[in-house]
C-alpha cells in the first residue's frame, strides 16, 4: 500500500504525542518504546523507521511538551503583543490557570516542568537541554510581562515565580488530591499576585 508523502510526517507527529502524554505520567525512565508505539495504534517494529533511539524520542516530545504548553497560553503571549494593554489581568490568569487543581489532576496535559523535575538529573544531556531551553523559555516570557509593569527585578523575579509554579504544583500532586493539596496551589498563587502586584 503506498501512503502520501505527509503520512510519515504525521505518524511521527502522532508517535511524539503518544510519548509526551506517557512520559509526562509515567517519567521517561519507565516508559517503554513498546508502550508510546501501542499507545500511538502503531507496532513496535516501526519505531526505526522515525526515530534513532528512546532518547531522540524522548527530546523531541519534551519539545512538544513545551509547544503544548505555549499553545494553551496563546492568549497571555497574545496579550504581551498589545504593547498598549497592561499586561497584569493576562499573567495573573496565566498564574492562575498553571497553580491551579486542574493542571494538577491532568499530568498528561499539563507543563512538563513539574511533571519531568525529578526525572531530568537522570536523563540524556540531548533531554536536559531541551527541557532547560523550555525552562527558560517559560522565565522569558514572565519576565518580558514584569518589565513592562515596571518591576525592578525582572530576572531574578521570573525565576523566582516559575521555581514557585513549578513547586507549587509538584508538590500538590506529590500529595494527591485533597486540602492540603488545594492549600499549597491556593497559597502560592495568592502569595505571588501579592508578590508581583497582579
Amino acid at each position: 500500500m503506498r501512503y502520501g508523502s505527509d503520512h510519515k510526517a504525521e505518524t511521527r507527529a502522532r508517535v511524539v504525542k503518544s510519548a509526551a502524554r506517557e512520559i509526562r505520567l509515567k517519567g521517561p525512565e519507565k516508559v517503554s518504546v513498546a508502550d508510546v508505539m501501542g499507545s500511538a495504534g502503531l507496532t513496535h517494529g516501526g519505531f526505526y523507521a522515525h526515530f534513532a533511539s528512546k532518547e531522540a524520542l524522548i527530546a523531541e516530545a519534551i519539545d512538544s511538551m513545551f509547544a503544548d504548553l505555549a499553545h494553551r497560553s496563546f492568549a497571555f503571549d497574545k496579550a504581551m503583543v498589545d504593547e498598549l494593554a497592561d499586561p497584569r489581568p493576562a499573567l495573573r490568569k496565566f498564574l492562575g490557570s498553571y497553580i491551579s487543581p486542574a493542571h494538577r489532576d491532568e499530568p498528561e496535559r499539563g507543563c512538563p516542568l513539574p511533571a519531568l523535575a525529578t526525572d531530568m538529573a537522570r536523563n540524556s544531556d540531548v533531554a536536559r537541554t531541551r527541557y532547560a531551553n523550555g525552562l527558560e523559555k517559560l522565565v522569558a516570557r514572565i519576565e518580558a510581562a514584569l518589565v513592562r509593569m515596571g518591576n525592578a527585578n525582572p530576572a531574578e523575579e521570573a525565576r523566582a515565580a516559575v521555581s514557585q509554579m513549578v513547586g507549587a504544583v509538584a508538590l500538590a500532586r506529590a500529595i494527591g488530591k485533597g486540602p492540603q493539596s488545594d492549600a499549597i496551589l491556593r497559597d502560592t498563587l495568592s502569595s505571588l499576585t501579592k508578590r508581583l502586584d497582579i
